[in-house]
Parts: C-alpha cells; sequence; structure tokens
C-alpha cells in the first residue's frame, strides 16, 4: 500500500483502512466493475495513502491496482465466497467458524477486523431474494461478518428488495438495522429502504443518494483500442446511436425467467435497421457483461447482432472491441448522441455523460434511476410492451433526444455532485472510525 505520512500527536497521519465488498466478477460484469472502480477512485482520491482491500470471488490474498485519475494506485484483493470448500479459508462459513475459535489466523477475517469501516454495495441491485436464496446468502454474508466483528457496516447505495420470503425479508431488516450506516441508489430505492426498516428509519443513518458510478471517471483506451474506437467516431460527424444487446435477456430462458412480453434480440435487430434506414446515424455496439462461453454473455450477443447488420450496412456498424474495462467503456459511451441499454449500468454510463438514453427494462430497477434524472419516461418495460410497442417506445426514446439532452444538462451536474457529497460522507465516517480507534498519539 501507498505510505501516508504521520502528522505527531493526531491519528490524521494513520491511513484510514477499508473493506469493499459487494462487487465480484468486476473484471466479466462491468457495472459491477463501475461500482468498484468509482468507489475506490473517489475513496483513494481523498485518502492516497488507504489500506483498502476488495473482496472478489478469486482465491488467496493478491495484489490489485484501482485509477485515480487515470493512474493506478495498489489495492489488496482477498477472496471471499458462499462456498462449499469449507475448508478454504475463502470461505464464509469457513471465516464465521474461524471467528468464534478466536481467528485461527483466516487471513480474510484478519482485514475485517483491522478495518476502520466496511463497505458493501451489493453488487448496486442484489441486496434481494428473487435470485434465489442461494444468491441473497452470498449477498448477506459479508454484513454477517462485518457486524459480528463489530466493525462498522455503510452499504452503499442501492436497492432494498423485493423479498418474496418474509423469513429472508426479515433478516435482510436486521442487517440494515445494524449497520453503522445504509444509503438508497434513488428515491424508489430509498422507499423501500424505509418500508423495509419502518419505525426504525433514522434520517441521520438512512440516506437517499444516488448510484456511485456516476462518479466514475471515464478513461482513454489503451492501444491499439483507442486507435480503433477513435477513428471510427471521428470518420463521420454525424449521429451516433449507442447499443448494449443483455445476453442474460436475448434468449428465450431469460426472457421466461423475467416475465418478458417480446424477443428482446429481435427488437435490438429492428431498431438497429430502423436507425440506419431512416436517419444518417451510426451505429456502435456495447458490450457491458462478458462471461466468455456463458449463457448470459453480451458479447456473443452482440457479435450475432453485428453479423446481421454489418453485411448490409458496412462500416457504418461498429462493435466495440474487447478489452474495455469501466472507465474506457464510459469513454465510448460518452461520445454517442443517444444509447439504448439492457444493462442498468450501461445506460448510468450513458445518463452520467450527459448522453440521452433509454433501458429496455426487465425489473422495476431501471425506474428509479433514471426518475432521479428526469428521464423516467426513457424506461421501455419489457415485461409490459410486446415487441412492436417496445420498438416504438426506443424509437420515441431516439426522436425526442433533443429534450432528453437538455433535461440531461441540468440533472446530470447535479447528480454527480451528491455523487461527490456522499463519497465525501463516506471517507468522513472512515476518518471517525479511524480516529476513535486510534486517539491522537496512540501508535
Amino acid at each position: 500500500m501507498t505510505e501516508a505520512t504521520e502528522t505527531t500527536g493526531s491519528s490524521a497521519g494513520r491511513p484510514i483502512s477499508a473493506c469493499l465488498f459487494g462487487v465480484p466478477g468486476a473484471h466479466l460484469n462491468l457495472g459491477v466493475g463501475a461500482l468498484r472502480a468509482a468507489t475506490l477512485g473517489g475513496l483513494l482520491a481523498r485518502e492516497p495513502g488507504a489500506r483498502v482491500t476488495v473482496f472478489d470471488d478469486g482465491w488467496g490474498q493478491r495484489a490489485g491496482h484501482a485509477f485515480v485519475a487515470g493512474r493506478p494506485v495498489p489495492i489488496s484483493l482477498a477472496g471471499a465466497r458462499h462456498s462449499r470448500r469449507y475448508h478454504r479459508p475463502e470461505s464464509y462459513l469457513n471465516m464465521r467458524i474461524s471467528a468464534a475459535l478466536g481467528g485461527l489466523g483466516n487471513a480474510g477475517l484478519a482485514r475485517i477486523d483491522a478495518a476502520d469501516v466496511v463497505l458493501d454495495v451489493s453488487g448496486g441491485d442484489s441486496f434481494s431474494d428473487i435470485y434465489g436464496e442461494h444468491r441473497f446468502r452470498t449477498v448477506t454474508w459479508p454484513k454477517r461478518l462485518a457486524l459480528l466483528r463489530r466493525r462498522p457496516l455503510v452499504l452503499l447505495p442501492q436497492t432494498y428488495g423485493p423479498f418474496r420470503s418474509p423469513r429472508l425479508r426479515a433478516e435482510a431488516a436486521a442487517l440494515v438495522r445494524g449497520a453503522r450506516a445504509a444509503w438508497a441508489r434513488d428515491p424508489e430505492s430509498f422507499a423501500a429502504l424505509a418500508d423495509l426498516l419502518g419505525p426504525d428509519l433514522d434520517p441521520q443513518r438512512h440516506r437517499e443518494g444516488v448510484d456511485v458510478a456516476f462518479g466514475l471517471e471515464p478513461r482513454v483506451p489503451d492501444e491499439p483500442a483507442y486507435q480503433r474506437l477513435a477513428g471510427w467516431f471521428e470518420a463521420d460527424p454525424g449521429p451516433v446511436a449507442g447499443i448494449n444487446v443483455s445476453g442474460l435477456i436475448a434468449r428465450p430462458e431469460g426472457r421466461a425467467r423475467f416475465g418478458l412480453t417480446g424477443d428482446t434480440a429481435e427488437v435490438a435487430t429492428r431498431l438497429c435497421e430502423r436507425l440506419l434506414d431512416r436517419s444518417e446515424a451510426r451505429v456502435i455496439i456495447v458490450p457491458h457483461v462478458l462471461t466468455p462461453n456463458g449463457a448470459d454473455d453480451d458479447r456473443s450477443a452482440s457479435e450475432r447482432l453485428y453479423a446481421t447488420l454489418a453485411p448490409r450496412y458496412g462500416d457504418r456498424v461498429y462493435l466495440a472491441p474487447s478489452g474495455l474495462d469501466p472507465h474506457q467503456s464510459k469513454w465510448a459511451i460518452a461520445r454517442t448522441s443517444w444509447f439504448c441499454g439492457m444493462r442498468m449500468h450501461a445506460t448510468i454510463a450513458a445518463l452520467s455523460s450527459g448522453v440521452p438514453a433509454a433501458v429496455v427494462a426487465y425489473s422495476d430497477k431501471a425506474r428509479g434511476v433514471f426518475a432521479s434524472v428526469g428521464q423516467r419516461e426513457h424506461v421501455a418495460d419489457a415485461r409490459r410492451l410486446g415487441g412492436a410497442d417496445l420498438l416504438d417506445a426506443l424509437w420515441d426514446s431516439w426522436t425526442g433526444r433533443e429534450a432528453a439532452a437538455a433535461e440531461l444538462a441540468v440533472r446530470t451536474p447535479a447528480a454527480i455532485a451528491r455523487a461527490v457529497a456522499q463519497m465525501d460522507e463516506f471517507v468522513a465516517l472512515a476518518r471517525a472510525e479511524r480516529d476513535r480507534r486510534h486517539p491522537a498519539g496512540v501508535r
């Protein structure tokens, strides 16, 4: 870790120590990666010497990095899994048993014990039981461990619920009540948080904020991707429509799982054809979840869309290159004139850049985020709208992009300012906990 200069007689010179949970698979899911990158970037910009451990789904203790103002800054990585390999120290159950037996040298548990604050973002929208109880346990284990070890738990801006099981809902409510602070990422998420807490809602601890990805810094892609992207964007001064096709809902099983009424992959194709036939726009396809050989892979769905369009439209259609990180993907999305996303954080990359966007929604989570920047009418609910109606809703968003851009010119800076202010509060809380644990003059 980067060393900080200590100030004699004050704990202000001691670096803060923080753990971050709820961002597994960040290298494959750029939405989760955006949450991780924005949180680390904001924290390390304010506390360059912070000792930060990110718990991921890897194995063992490793070195990693985060980008701050475009430069890599070292962090630590620690594996943590809801795994049946109970003998492994990365297993949450192993951590729990180790805690009961005095630690047993469990390195992950030691990181939690050393932390001034434990931050948890739950993947932005995974603090729910709608994905099954195993996923619920994966999301709640870090919260349980933080409270067990009496470390201040801060739930970063996220959604809460829905919960189908009264038993799991009660468990979630208990965890939220035990947190030092809990933030919701939009007004609707805050209403759900308030409903979960009932009379225990405390305005000092339970707050409405914005998705931390609104504070994500864009970063120029590495070579040769930069030359390819920049060359394509600069080849024509006309409008560019971006589209993100979700592998999750592009296949029949995914559409059935969420009760979608139409074929979203077909709608994506027809939307691109309409854009290319009826306007001077070019189209860039931007994958956002990259799970090679996985059923939900956006890259595969994007390649199929590109293969359908390219023979007819040539270089008016472009598939974003592989290997972009969340910062770089945002850089590309920010250069579009309008963006249609099927992944929530792909559209947040657009909205936070002031780019008009539409989202093909398969749950309620998109509505609150879009409403927070005055764009609720650009949510196209694929559970309610059939193929033709869904296509028309997206086309209306495209044709209404100038009005949307004017609204975003006012709303986006305000949302970014809130992202900055809430990060200031997270860091202030961590500093206060550090100072409480290490009073002035104590080394």
